[in-house]
């Protein structure tokens, strides 16, 4: 499916999101607290978005790796961070990352969370190819805190996305979103699955009246 979607991948977010979701991506990047020189690592990096504002952060001096396990979703990347040459993107599955222990300062994982099959089991992961006192952090979907709310915005979700797809004749496609956040883990459950994993000083901020959430958690 996300072979499928990679070439509108990036305009379809932009256009869902009324062009907010680059403000998101930002938030996530000033989380990891990285500097000049940084090392990141981004899971589940699609079409390179976040991974290219991770290598803006670090600068040439500095080094980020991008995994995803859709070869479209890498070729996208490739073209859209060929200038960056202290980049590296690699085909690899977020529960069996291809990289060492303890290689990085960050981790990061954007809007990826809800595709993977072990949400603990990917923070582990994570937090394995972050050296101890660096961070991994999780920017996704979420649901507001009033009940009522989320119910609006669940309905609201399950229309606008397969129309919006449709625009891109991607409409089967994109019907699959809406239903990735059924029974999916609130603010509060991800904060918890980060502790279980792991992580240490679990804390998040909520974004966009609650429909996305920031989580940040430290490697012990």
């Amino acid at each position: 499916m996300f072979d499928s979607i990679a070439p509108v991948y990036d305009r379809m977010n932009t256009l869902m999101t009324a062009g907010l979701d680059g403000s998101w991506r930002r938030s996530a990047v000033r989380a990891t607290g990285l500097g000049s020189g940084g090392a990141a690592l981004d899971v589940a990096c699609g079409t390179g978005k976040l991974t290219g504002e991770l290598a803006a952060r670090v600068g040439p001096a500095g080094r980020v790796v991008g995994v995803d396990l859709s070869p479209a979703m890498i070729e996208e990347a490739r073209r859209n961070l060929a200038d960056l040459s202290w980049v590296e993107l690699q085909l690899g599955n977020a529960l069996s990352l291809p990289v060492e222990d303890g290689s990085f300062g960050a981790a990061t994982i954007a809007f990826g969370l809800r595709n993977l099959s072990d949400f603990e089991a990917g923070f582990r992961e994570m937090g394995r190819a972050v050296r101890s006192g660096g961070r991994v952090v999780c920017l996704e979907l979420s649901l507001p805190k009033s009940r009522a709310a989320a119910r609006l915005y669940t309905a609201a979700f399950r229309i606008m996305a397969p129309a919006m797809g449709a625009l891109f004749g991607r409409r089967s496609a994109y019907a699959y979103l809406p239903h990735s956040l059924d029974g999916f883990q609130r603010a509060e459950e991800i904060a918890a699955t980060m502790t279980r994993a792991g992580l240490r000083d679990v804390r998040f901020r909520r974004l966009a009246l609650g429909a996305v959430a920031v989580h940040v958690g430290t490697v012990a």
